[in-house]
């Protein structure tokens, strides 16, 4: 495709926001901090602020305004409007391995300064487009609000990638600024066994996506640093009913009708429920960083013999380092003056700076998270 069409198309699209923009009287905006990343929000739909501002309650950036020396690092513009399909040769994202239905679809624009990429989501008419410098989620914004979050956390992704840190498919937990990242296979319950740390009075990091860079040249900081994505936890009824600081999120029917199911059944059972850790933990229980001092690895399976941690080299073990290592997706563009470090060997390096457990045998989320706590009280101070 040649750089006029792709041009002409971001053109359209932008003025399509001035134009929306020349009819309001004023933007709704929220400011949000993810570590050293500002990012500010603006809508047309001051509802959908009000949303997510509740969803970032704990990364809300409470400082002064960004004004002349204090810009924010990228702005994220939410543009409610009907679906808009720009009817662009669309490629289809391939589902990942084990699903089958394709949900997003793609087209790459090359530009004389660089590349873009517009997202579409088939089911619900979402369209996403980002480059370097404009990052848009246009289309029916308030009613799909999760995917204005994922794509706002994409963002910063990207942000800290592209300043060399590597992503992983993993939770995190704190305690005393040291963080224990826990990885698995898919439905171990890596969130599950973060909520049942955290009823022992540990901190959050991280859900489901952990970024990790080196310490730098400070040698007391040790081990990487794991900085978090701010994702909510989304648990199924069986965890609910599993962790007593979780009981406010169903109601007394839903309790005794998940109560009557069989174990098996309760722990396929696809419903998920957003965790407002503020509502089941307490205030300031959500960090966006940690030294990270040790990685568990869930290798479980219900029905099997007791549960065993044990100590693992990664380097041994490739297919445990699999459960780690996650793709930047669809949402990520590589930037030619960056040396990403996808590789292997750049997690198998990174890991060798702390401790690696495997969890075998049955499931038994009390004994690990017990096992998990015990780790980080004997790490001192973070």
């Amino acid at each position: 495709m040649s750089t006029v069409p792709a041009e002409s198309l971001r053109v359209e699209l932008l003025e399509r926001i001035a134009e929306v923009d020349a009819g309001i009287d004023a933007w709704a905006s929220l400011r949000l901090r993810f570590g050293d990343c500002r990012i500010a929000v603006r809508a047309n739909n001051p509802a959908l602020v009000t949303n997510l501002t509740r969803y970032y309650r704990d990364f809300l950036d409470r400082g002064k305004d960004f004004g002349s020396g204090d810009a924010p690092d990228m702005t994220v513009t939410a543009l409610e409007t009907d679906v808009w399909n720009p009817g662009l040769p669309w490629m289809a994202k391939q589902p990942d391995p084990g699903k089958t239905k394709i949900k997003e679809e793609y087209q790459d624009l090359p530009f004389e300064d660089g590349e873009g990429r517009f997202v579409r989501k088939r089911l619900t008419g979402m369209l996403f487009y980002f480059d370097r410098e404009t990052h848009l989620a246009v289309g029916p914004c308030l009613a799909n609000d999760n995917q204005v979050i994922n794509f706002i956390n994409s963002r910063f992704i990207q942000w800290m990638l592209d300043r060399n840190s590597l992503l992983c498919h993993a939770a995190g937990v704190s305690l005393n600024g040291n963080g224990l990242a826990l990885a698995g296979f898919s439905g171990m319950g890596k969130s599950t066994l973060a909520l049942h740390i955290m009823r022992r009075g540990l901190d959050f990091v991280s859900n489901d996506r952990l970024l990790i860079q080196d310490a730098g040249l400070d040698p007391l900081q040790g081990g990487p640093i794991m900085h978090g994505v701010a994702k909510l936890p989304r648990v199924n009824p069986g965890t609910i009913l599993g962790n007593p600081s979780l009981s406010g999120l169903l109601d007394a029917s839903q309790k005794e009708a998940y109560a009557r199911m069989e174990p098996d059944e309760l722990w396929n059972l696809e419903h998920k429920h957003d965790v407002y850790l503020d509502e089941c933990f307490g205030q300031g229980k959500f960090l966006d960083s940690a030294r990270m001092v040790g990685l568990v690895i869930l290798n479980w399976k219900p029905k099997y013999p007791r549960t065993s941690l044990e100590l693992v080299d990664l380097a041994q073990r490739p297919e445990l380092l699999d459960t780690v290592i996650k793709s930047p997706g669809l949402f990520f563009l590589s930037r030619p003056d960056v040396a990403y470090r996808f590789q292997p060997e750049s997690y198998l390096d990174m890991f060798k700076k702390c401790t690696v457990f495997e969890a075998r045998g049955g499931v038994d989320f009390d004994h690990v998270a017990d096992a998990c706590v015990h780790y980080l009280g004997q790490q001192g101070e973070g």
